[in-house]
């Protein structure tokens, strides 16, 4: 690997040393949940990025002919990755999964820089110094943006993208205030302070799941709450809210002459199918894909569907 490899973070090391305790704990199925994350630790490096530490993971065959480049989502982490990730790699596919700036395990950026170009610069470094050539990205809810402001400056490494949840909304100064507002309180006031995980996946039960979730996702899904810098939280609410940045997603797609997959989630309230379809009607090279009793977070309710389609978008344009 041609850059330097940096040392690991303080989240990564507190993270695991808190895995080791519970894997030597009498609870059997919270040291089974341990061993299996530690397992998928093994996996993972270091890299300064603009100045700042992130964490990729990267797994799969040594000799792939293939990479997939996984963008994780709003207030999210690579770990929301997990299942695609082991489907990808044993059907011979390289993954790198990164936690963006002030996410997950990457360092925080002590300058709270947390705007769309800032991550985009950050994956075009990723890009370079692991020497990607090209590649395909998958990404979901807020990762669709950062591979869109990438792709603007650098589509000729992109082979394919697939995006879940992510559409055309219809914006107003009215919308983005109040939506803006109250999506920050909700999760930096309310949910980001909660010790319990129950009262989290309630809200995501009713709000944004259509399906039952495995225990030990629910887990990932709350932990990545406190892993996630509030700064960030509070400027990519006001990002994605935001008239001016809403408004430019329909020209960005039309710009690119790449192959996107837009996958929806048939009863996803947040970005429901209908705003998803009407954004792949400006891509050059779109299609589009609405699945059945999904919600949101269709990388955690089916993961199973949401590997076949990113699986299914590489054999066909790869």
């Amino acid at each position: 690997m041609a850059h330097l490899a940096s040392l690991p973070t303080q989240k990564f090391i507190r993270y695991k040393q808190e895995l080791l305790v519970l894997e030597a704990s009498d609870d059997h199925s919270a040291a089974k949940r341990a061993g299996y994350e530690l397992s998928l630790m093994e996996k993972s490096c270091f890299v300064e990025l603009n100045g700042i530490v992130h964490h990729y993971h990267d797994s799969g065959p040594e000799d792939a002919t293939e990479t997939v480049v996984l963008i994780h989502g709003w207030d999210c982490w690579w770990m929301w990755w997990h299942y695609v990730i082991r489907y990808l790699n044993d059907r011979g596919i390289r993954t790198i999964a990164y936690d963006m700036r002030g996410h997950g395990w990457s360092d925080n950026d002590p300058k709270n820089h947390y705007h769309i170009d800032f991550f985009a610069h950050d994956l075009d470094e990723l890009v370079n110094k692991l020497e990607l050539g090209q590649f395909h990205i998958a990404a979901f809810s807020f990762g669709p943006f950062i591979a869109l402001d990438y792709a603007r400056f650098h589509a000729e490494h992109i082979r394919s993208m697939t995006f879940f949840n992510f559409g055309y909304l219809h914006n107003n100064q009215f919308i983005n205030t109040f939506a803006s507002t109250t999506i920050t309180f909700v999760f930096n006031n309310l949910l980001r302070k909660l010790t319990w995980w129950l009262p989290a996946y309630i809200f995501a039960r009713l709000v944004l799941s259509k399906n039952t979730v495995m225990l030990h996702d629910i887990l990932i899904g709350f932990k990545s709450l406190g892993l996630c810098a509030p700064e960030a939280i509070d400027q990519t609410t006001q990002q994605i809210t935001s008239v001016e940045i809403t408004e430019s997603v329909p020209e960005m797609v039309r710009a690119i002459d790449v192959p996107i997959l837009f996958v929806a989630g048939e009863g996803d309230a947040i970005m429901t199918s209908e705003n998803t379809k009407m954004l792949k009607e400006f891509a050059r090279k779109g299609s589009y894909v609405s699945v059945p009793d999904c919600g949101h977070l269709i990388t955690v309710e089916l993961p199973e569907t949401a590997s076949e389609l990113i699986w299914g978008q590489v054999k066909a344009c790869g």
